[in-house]
């Protein structure tokens, strides 16, 4: 008996040492990995500026809008990507407090549409100036998903593996929000971010409401001189996107014929004025692609040419001066996907006038594996977007110019396309 015990003791004491040599082993393979940052990050397409060139207050105001993607998401989500693309910025005052609107339907002000919050940041001479608009529409989406509910319970949840059970909840939360989009809900999404692009278009910091419900209207914008000395950038997060060109293919429609009677004079001042903007959306893990699926075309599409060059025969119908799409993709996202020129020219509504750059970058650390393969947490790939330097040193100071961020000179490979 007494040499049984020994030998269990014995044998625990060699395995308990052999589990803390293979961890040792483990994390110092991990960390060498770690120290050794070779993430990819590759640049495809034209040079573009960032956003840095339209921060100076005489210019005009630099305006952000932020769309976040599936999942529920509370007011304040953007507030890392906001700060740490203002330190880029070298912009270090900012507003005690934010603007808090509770978006309504213009039409029918008891409908709820998620609500808007904005920042503002400044450089220490306050002669720079960004507003950081940031869209929340998943309360739109919440009450539906409700029917999911029973499915998180202990009831259920309990029965799973603790990883699978994680899984499932986030599965629960994501999943349902493109198949919700296709259906009723897609005009109170839509509506809310025309919602947020109005207020956007509606003047500077002090003409916006403190808080409370509002709803804004295109006949009540700034002075057209405003808007068309402002500068107007997006950035999306997967079904962000798509919402994102949705909503304005929405806009392109509704202010598409200006000459028409029943348009308000403020309306068609307000697409001569777009017609003359150039607006970047930044696409963190774009969907696009798989979001079409299904889809009926654009209104109009495959006539970049008629529309969006001088010489068309429809270019004074143009929505747009110039769409810069800047599409950010990892790899090994599941979810996310390049944009081929192909799919810009049949897809999207020619009046955008659609230029695309194609950025593939790791997000995700990737390890290899002791020799057994490479491998990367696709969900970190998915998420990490708005959170990574490169990225956020891109959209704020572009590439293939003089102020490039230096972490872009250092770390990302642009290949520039021509025609």
């Amino acid at each position: 008996m007494l040499k049984k015990a020994v030998l269990i003791s014995t044998c625990a004491f060699l395995l308990s040492g052999c589990f803390g040599l293979g961890k040792g082993v483990t994390e110092a393979f991990l960390e060498s990995q770690t120290k050794n940052d070779t993430r990819l990050c590759e640049v495809w397409g034209t040079e573009f500026s960032g956003i840095e060139p339209y921060l100076h207050k005489d210019n005009g105001k630099m305006k952000v809008l932020m769309i976040h993607g599936v999942g529920e998401h509370l007011p304040g989500y953007a507030t890392e990507f906001a700060e740490k693309l203002a330190k880029v910025l070298n912009l270090t005052v900012m507003s005690k407090q934010h603007k808090n609107i509770a978006l309504t339907d213009s039409a029918d002000k008891s409908k709820k549409l998620g609500n808007l919050r904005i920042e503002r940041f400044l450089d220490k001479s306050q002669t720079k100036e960004l507003l950081f608009y940031e869209l929340t529409w998943s309360e739109i989406t919440a009450k539906q998903k409700e029917v999911l509910a029973y499915d998180n319970s202990g009831e259920y949840s309990f029965r799973r593996a603790k990883i699978n059970d994680l899984m499932k909840k986030f599965s629960n939360d994501t999943g349902p929000d493109p198949i919700i989009y296709l259906g009723d809900s897609k005009n109170a999404i839509l509506a809310a971010f025309v919602q947020a692009f109005c207020w956007m278009t509606s003047g500077g910091w002090e003409q916006l409401p403190k808080e409370g419900a509002q709803s804004c209207s295109l006949n009540s914008l700034a002075p057209v001189q405003t808007i068309a000395h402002d500068h107007y950038a997006f950035v999306a997060h997967s079904l962000g996107s798509r919402i994102t060109i949705d909503g304005l293919q929405f806009i392109a429609e509704k202010l598409g014929s200006a000459q028409q009677q029943s348009h308000s004079e403020e309306q068609k001042q307000l697409a001569a004025v777009l017609k003359e903007k150039h607006i970047p959306i930044y696409m963190l893990s774009n969907q696009l692609p798989m979001l079409q699926l299904g889809r009926k075309l654009p209104q109009l599409y495959g006539k970049t040419v008629e529309y969006c060059q001088r010489s068309g025969a429809h270019y004074a119908e143009r929505m747009l001066a110039k769409t810069s799409i800047i599409a950010f993709s990892d790899p090994n996202d599941l979810l996310s996907y390049a944009i081929p020129e192909s799919f810009a020219e049949k897809y999207l509504d020619s009046r955008l006038c659609v230029e695309v750059t194609n950025i593939n970058i790791n997000v995700a650390r990737v390890f290899d594996v002791f020799g057994l393969g490479e491998v990367a947490n696709p969900l970190d790939a998915h998420i990490g977007y708005d959170t990574d330097d490169r990225v956020v040193g891109l959209i704020a100071k572009g590439i293939g110019n003089e102020n490039t961020a230096d972490i872009v000179k250092q770390r990302c490979r642009w290949i520039e396309t021509i025609d």
